[in-house]
């Protein structure tokens, strides 16, 4: 039996790429989307990449391979991009952020006059963290003068930004958001096997998605934004790819506004027009 009738008489799920292929897939990656796929996460690679091969008629990974580098298929490159990003979210995730928010942030934006807030979730994957940041707005602004909010929320993945878009969850994710925001944002399926709610319309309305690669040399989203949030992205790129990713988004935030890091992530030792004002919290020069 030749290497080619073996790969295709291997059961799928038992194929794996060659060393060349996963090394082109690991570089391609890293080009278009800034994430390092090393050896040990080989194997969720692989996983990943299996569910595609039904979709383009790959009989093993390194057919499909063959099928995303001969360039005959060129959309499949956002679903390469879609398999291997990592999309986990919660409601209220890292809560100091918002407490911050709510005690410094937003109290001095009104009370200097501002007539729209403007924010930027720039990784917001199934919608979680701009649907918190639009409760807070909504709830907090309402009654307090002429100020209003704007909210983009971008992603690279495609699938997670249609779910974030419908605004529909599992009814259990939904257990970190306070009592009175949930009462007010947050519809309950009426039948409840479904397990499942919903986020209110003018919640929905509220927030313009739409896809964004942080590799990407600029940002096609407007300037001056009050608040950017950008948290636990960074992680899974290398420090060169930190520093070059904050500097752009630092392009968009008007002087004072405020950038948000994911917890385990840092700007130390990187050269960017930043003060941090908090954990992980840092303010435009």
């Amino acid at each position: 039996m030749s290497r080619a009738q073996a790969r295709r008489a291997a059961p799928i799920g038992e194929d794996h790429l060659s060393q060349r292929n996963f090394s082109r897939v690991a570089a391609h990656i890293y080009e278009r989307a800034g994430i390092i796929i090393t050896d040990n996460k080989r194997t969720m690679l692989e996983s990943r990449l299996r569910r595609r091969l039904a979709v383009v008629g790959a009989h093993d990974l390194d057919a499909y391979c063959d099928v995303v580098f001969s360039g005959d298929r060129p959309e499949e490159e956002e679903h390469l991009i879609n398999a291997i990003t990592t999309n986990k979210t919660d409601f209220f995730r890292e809560p100091k952020h918002f407490d911050y928010l709510l005690s410094h942030i937003l109290p001095d934006l009104v009370d200097e006059g501002a007539r729209k807030i403007k924010v930027w979730s720039a990784a917001c994957s199934t919608g979680a963290e701009p649907y918190t940041i639009a409760m807070l707005l909504d709830d907090y602004l309402a009654g307090r003068g002429r100020t209003g909010y704007e909210i983009m929320a971008t992603d690279i993945d495609t699938n997670v930004l249609n779910a974030a878009r419908r605004g529909i969850y599992d009814v259990e994710m939904i257990d970190p958001i306070p009592g009175h925001l949930r009462r007010k944002y947050v519809m309950m399926a009426k039948d409840p096997k479904r397990g499942e709610v919903r986020m209110a319309p003018s919640l929905r309305a509220s927030i313009a998605f739409g896809r964004l690669n942080l590799m990407d040399s600029r940002y096609p989203v407007e300037t001056g934004m009050d608040l950017v949030f950008c948290r636990n992205v960074l992680i899974y790129f290398d420090k060169a790819t930190q520093e070059a990713v904050v500097n752009r988004l630092c392009e968009n935030l008007k002087p004072g506004g405020y950038l948000f890091l994911g917890h385990a992530e840092s700007v130390l030792g990187f050269t960017v027009p930043l003060t941090q004002v908090a954990n992980t919290v840092f303010r435009r020069n």
